[in-house]
Formats: structure tokens, sequence, C-alpha cells
């Protein structure tokens, strides 16, 4: 298939689903090629070495809400992906220029990060892809579970901002939303995750992610893409995208391998955020979900999902 030859504009329905503080909408994204409104990416991307969000002159306004801003544009080869597990996805940045981007930065020992998560929170994912020569890159997807699917890439241009950029996916067939109770507590392979902390709409809130196995402390959390956890938190009723990364690193000298995480994030209003701790143990990625509600009052309440399609693992690339 000519991958480059399928690549194009296009406009996509935004189909959220309801249920524990999830919301129904719509939105059309912008077509491929324009420009943002904003010469800046507003994304709220979090700093390796301080640990903070980075402020912006807009901070209602985090990353992954347009396919387009500050001249560059997600292009995917298709919204449309069948229903199974390694499922190629393939898409290009095109920039001010009008020309797919083949220069990025590395951040956090990747050129490109990309989310891919069902509208409904469920099916997260965290997967790399690989650049072709003339700007596409491509990953496989586990999408066997159908639905709609919001895919966020994250990246650096070369001489560019921290850029989100977000795109809707669909994956045909009949799907049972997935429901929350309350809970800050995960368990995902015999890990039990515990959740410390509140969120405070428009000030940098402590939370802090808890790890033990068989009810000992992890003290010895390995190293992941240059942290020991990352944290992604996605607004409830438009999935906004915050990229939050933790206090120190790696052989700073003062940074523990755990068994505790400490992340400082800065939400911009009021609602609840779903939150996906990945963190690595014995060779292996795993993905801790949770759901904090932020209100102004600075108070928060967990939640898990309970549904029958969704068992609160989170999937991992």
């Amino acid at each position: 298939m000519n991958t480059a030859g399928k690549l194009s504009a296009y406009g996509v329905a935004l189909a959220l689903v309801a249920g524990g503080g999830w919301v129904i909408g719509n939105a059309v994204g912008p077509f491929a090629g324009s420009a943002g409104a904003h010469g800046d990416e507003d994304a709220a991307h979090g700093d390796a070495h301080s640990g903070t969000v980075a402020e912006t002159a807009h901070p209602d306004q985090p990353g992954g809400l347009a396919s387009s801003r500050g001249g560059y544009t997600l292009t995917p080869t298709s919204t449309t992906l069948t229903p199974g597990d390694n499922e190629e996805f393939s898409f290009r940045i095109v920039g001010p220029d009008g020309e797919p981007v083949t220069r990025f930065e590395v951040e956090h020992e990747k050129r490109m990060h990309l989310i891919v998560v069902r509208r409904d929170t469920a099916a997260f994912q965290h997967v790399h892809p690989e650049m072709e020569t003339d700007g596409t890159w491509n990953v496989p997807l586990n999408v066997d579970q159908p639905g709609s699917y919001r895919a966020f890439a994250d990246f650096v241009p070369t001489g560019g901002e921290a850029t989100t950029l977000g795109v809707d996916l669909a994956v045909p067939g009949e799907f049972q939303p997935a429901t929350y109770a309350p809970s800050r507590v995960a368990t995902v392979d015999g890990y039990e995750v515990r959740l410390g902390g509140d969120l405070e709409p428009g000030r940098t809130s402590t939370v802090t992610l808890t790890v033990t196995k068989d009810g000992e402390q992890v003290t010895d959390l390995q190293p992941y893409l240059g942290a020991y956890g990352h944290l992604v938190a996605l607004r409830g009723g438009d999935l906004a995208y915050l990229h939050v990364h933790p206090d120190g690193e790696p052989g700073d000298g003062d940074t523990k391998s755990g068994p505790t995480t400490t992340f400082h994030a800065a939400v911009p209003s009021a609602g609840t955020y779903r939150l996906f701790f990945d963190f690595q143990h014995e060779g292996k990625v795993r993905t801790a979900e949770f759901a904090l509600r932020a209100d102004m009052a600075g108070r928060a309440t967990g939640s898990a999902p309970t549904s029958a399609t969704d068992d609160g693992h989170g999937g991992h690339g």
C-alpha cells in the first residue's frame, strides 16, 4: 500500500460515551495542512528534570484537542482501523511549509510518543512509532476492542516547540462502554498501585504513586524512557492531554527507584481526569489506571473501571 499517497485532509466527528463523569459531545478537527489558530502549542507538557507541567499562555487549552496547531498537522493514512491485534497505523506530521516533517528532537529517549485510547478511556496504549525517510510514521496497534479512539502524537520538531496533536480513529463493531466506581487503588499483573494526593484546578498539585507486589514495597523500579515512571492525564469530556513526568531522574544520586514516585500536575480546569501511570519492573512495562475528580476546593475523588469490558488494566505497547 502506498502510505504517502493515502495521507490526506480529513474531518472527524468526536463521539464520547456517557458514564462515570464522561459525556457525549461532537466536534470537527481542522483539515490537514491548515495552520492552527495559535502560533504556540498549548500542551501542558511534562519536564523530565523539574517534574512540573509547563505553563502556557492558554492553560485552559491543553494539547491534543486539535489535529493542527502552531503550523503542524497530524495526518493519518486512514481514520478507520480493522479490529484486531497488530493493526498497522501510519501517519505524518506536516509542517508549516506543507511538507512532511522528517527532523525531530529526542524527548525522553524517543522522537515520537503516540498515545492511543478509546473515547471512554479504555484500551490505553503508549507506543513509539518508527519513521521512514519520507516522514511516514508506522506502528502496530492493539485495537481488538471496537469503538471510537483518540490518538495523540507527542513530539518536538527540530527548531520548534513541544507539540501534542490529536485525531479520532474508528474501530467498527459493537462495544459496551466502561463505567467507573470510586477507587484510588489499581491492580495490574499482580502489582498494586496506590494513588495519593488531590488535583486542584489552576494550581500545581502533588500526586504520588506507590507500587507494591505481594504485600512488599517495590524498591527496584527500572528506568523507562529516562524516568522511574510516566503519567498521562486525560480530561473527561474532551480528552485534553497532559503528559507529566516525575521528580528527579535515574542516576542523579538522589531519586529513589521506588516504591513511591512523585509527580507535580497542573490541571487547567475542574472536572474528572483519567490518569495512566506507566512503570517498569522485571523488564516489563505496566500501566495502572485511575480517575480523579478535581474541584475548586482542591479535593479529588478516585475511580477505577468496573465494567465487564474494562478491568482497569491498561495496555502498553
